[in-house]
C-alpha cells in the first residue's frame, strides 16, 4: 500500500548547522558525506577493529550495496526493515525509523522505544540527512525511489548505502502507478534472504539463521496439517471508497498458499489493486481479512471501521463472510512482504481452524 507522505517533526538543529543549509541541501550533503560516507566512527578504534572482513557487499535489486564497516547510523524508512533489524538486536545501531502503519511487533516494544521516530509517515530527505546515516534500508521502492524520501542513487552519492527490500523488486514491476505487479508470486525465501542480507551488513549473520530459523518453524507449525482447500479469503488492505485488495501473489498471496485456500482476487497480478463493492459482494469471499491500521492516511484504516461500513452497506452486508462475522484481523505489517507474514500466517490459519473452515 502507498504509504502517507506527509513531511515529519524535524530535530531542531544548532545555530552553527541551521545557517549551513541551503535549498538544494548541497552542504547538508556534503557534511553527510565527510562525516559518514566511508562508515560511521572509523575514527573510533573499536569500529576499526569491528571491521575485520569489510568492505562487504550484496547484490540488492540489481544494485551492489557496499559497507566499509558495519552500520553505526542505520536509518529504516519502513516499518518492515525495521523491525528485521530491531529482531536481529540492532537497536543501539539504529539512528532513526519512519513510516509506520502499526504499532512494533510484540516483544520488540522496549527496543524500540529506543530509537528516535523520524516522521510516523513518510520522512523528508533533510530529516533523513539531519540523523547523519551511514546506511538506509527501506521495504518499498515508492520510499527510497522517485517520489519517495529519495533515490537510493541520491543516498549513494552522499557516501550512504542504500538498500531496498527484494521482496519489493524480485519478480515485480513497480514502474506502473499503482503499488506495483507481481510477474512472479512472492516467496518467503526472498524474506528471509533479506534478514540474511542485513545480517551480513551488520556481521552478525549466527542471528540472521537464528531468527530465519524460527520463523520457518512457526509456519510450520502453523500449517501442520492444514486442509482449507475450497475456502476463499478475500483481503482488504484500507479505503472505504474504493477498497485496496490483495493481487495473487504480494504476500497475501504467500499466506493463502500456505494455507491452502484460494484468493477471491486470484485472477490479478496488481499487488493491491483497487476495486468497486459490487465486484467484491459478486465475489462474496467465505472469510475477510481486514487490515487493522493505527496510521491515518486513508479512510477505513481500522479493522473496526471496515467492519462497521461492512455491516451497513447495502452492497456488502448481505457477503457470506458478513452474514457470518468471519473476519480475520491482521496489522497492516503482517499483509506485506515482511517478517511479520508469518504472523499472517498463523492467525488466518488460526481463525479457519476456529470457524471450522480447515481442518
Amino acid at each position: 500500500m502507498p504509504a502517507a507522505r506527509p513531511v515529519g517533526p524535524r530535530r531542531r538543529l544548532p545555530l552553527s548547522r541551521r545557517a549551513l543549509r541551503g535549498p538544494a541541501l548541497l552542504l547538508s550533503g556534503a557534511l553527510l558525506a565527510a562525516g559518514c560516507g566511508s562508515g560511521a566512527g572509523t575514527d573510533d578504534p573499536a569500529a576499526r577493529a569491528d571491521a575485520a572482513g569489510y568492505p562487504r557487499t550484496v547484490r540488492d535489486c540489481g544494485h551492489d550495496v557496499r559497507v566499509d564497516a558495519p552500520p553505526r547510523r542505520a536509518v529504516s524508512l519502513n516499518q518492515g526493515t525495521t523491525e528485521i533489524l530491531l529482531s536481529l538486536g540492532l537497536a543501539d545501531r539504529l539512528a532513526g525509523t519512519a513510516t509506520w502503519t502499526d504499532p512494533v511487533m510484540k516483544g520488540l516494544e522496549k527496543a524500540n522505544a529506543g530509537v528516535p521516530r523520524l516522521a510516523d509517515d513518510m520522512p523528508s530527505f533533510e530529516t533523513v540527512l539531519d540523523a547523519e546515516p551511514d546506511f538506509v534500508a527501506a521495504s518499498f521502492a515508492s520510499t527510497l525511489g522517485t517520489g519517495g524520501v529519495a533515490t537510493r542513487e541520491r543516498f549513494t552519492e552522499l557516501g550512504v548505502p542504500a538498500y531496498l527490500s527484494p521482496s519489493d523488486c524480485a519478480g515485480k514491476d513497480n514502474s506502473g502507478d499503482g503499488d506495483g505487479v507481481r510477474n512472479e508470486p512472492l516467496t518467503m525465501d526472498t524474506v528471509y534472504g533479506e534478514v540474511r542480507d542485513m545480517a551480513r551488513i551488520f556481521d552478525v549473520e549466527q542471528r540472521g539463521e537464528k531468527l530465519v530459523a524460527e520463523l520457518e518453524s512457526r509456519v510450520d507449525r502453523a500449517t501442520a496439517g492444514l486442509d482449507a482447500s475450497g475456502v476463499t479469503l478475500m483481503y482488504w488492505f484500507a479505503n472505504s471508497t474504493s477498497p485496496y485488495l490483495a493481487g495473487c501473489c504480494g504476500a497475501p498471496g504467500v499466506i493463502t498458499r500456505a494455507v491452502g485456500a484460494e484468493n477471491a482476487m486470484d485472477d490479478t497480478h496488481e499487488e493491491w489493486p483497487q476495486a468497486g463493492w459490487e465486484t467484491v459482494a459478486d465475489r462474496d469471499p467465505d472469510v475477510l481479512v481486514l487490515g487493522d491500521l493505527t496510521r491515518k492516511s486513508q479512510t477505513a484504516e481500522t479493522a473496526a471501521k471496515k467492519i462497521e461500513f461492512l455491516e451497513s452497506n447495502p452492497v456488502t452486508r448481505n457477503m457470506t463472510a458478513v452474514r457470518e462475522k468471519r473476519y480475520v484481523l491482521l496489522s497492516g505489517q503482517a499483509m506485506n512482504p515482511t517478517i511479520r507474514t508469518v504472523e499472517g500466517v498463523e492467525q488466518v490459519a488460526a481463525a479457519l481452524r476456529g470457524f471450522g473452515l480447515a481442518q
